[in-house]
């Protein structure tokens, strides 16, 4: 629990029966982690034996499952915001999810689509670095930061890199 939430004043009870439907609500809009609902059920003034109750009955129900939440999750980052494994991972980890929901949800993304991107998005890259004094080196120092931020692997990176780098040099 954040300071935040220690620190603010109570919240008003609201009844079990309106906390169930608004959940269930928060649930079915879009996957949730579990650490998610778990800090929105706290947010809505319950106690801790409330809160895991209600967490099983949603997993019950399949309002609540986490490794359909890492899948979403993982594929939603990788096609509308071109992110990696890398970051993709760690920001699952900081959403508590499982090894195992983890691994099983880096194994939907396509591995072809995955060198595709990754491709795309160095080329673009590559181009749009201009200006005064930039040579050969500042595009691979600029465009590999690039890739690496964005959690694709140092050596596929440093492949897609060299493979770009070799492609200029010889135009």
């Amino acid at each position: 629990m954040s300071y935040r939430q220690r620190h603010i004043s109570p919240v008003p009870k609201i009844p079990l029966s309106q906390v169930q439907t608004k959940i269930r609500h928060y649930c079915a809009y879009q996957e949730r982690s579990h650490t998610e609902v778990k800090e929105k059920l706290y947010s809505l003034g319950l106690r801790k034996p409330e809160v895991e109750e209600l967490l099983s009955q949603l997993i019950e129900e399949d309002y609540l499952n986490e490794e359909r939440f890492a899948i979403q999750f993982a594929g939603g980052k990788f096609r509308m915001k071109h992110w990696g494994r890398v970051k993709i991972k760690y920001e699952l980890k900081q959403r508590q999810v499982s090894e195992y929901c983890i691994r099983k949800a880096m194994k939907e993304i396509d591995e072809n689509d995955y060198q595709r991107t990754l491709q795309k998005l160095a080329e673009e890259k590559w181009q749009s670095i201009r200006g005064e004094g930039v040579n050969r080196f500042v595009k691979m120092g600029k465009t590999t930061d690039y890739l690496l931020q964005k959690g694709f692997e140092p050596e596929l990176v440093r492949q897609t890199i060299t493979a770009l780098k070799n492609g200029s040099a010889e135009k």
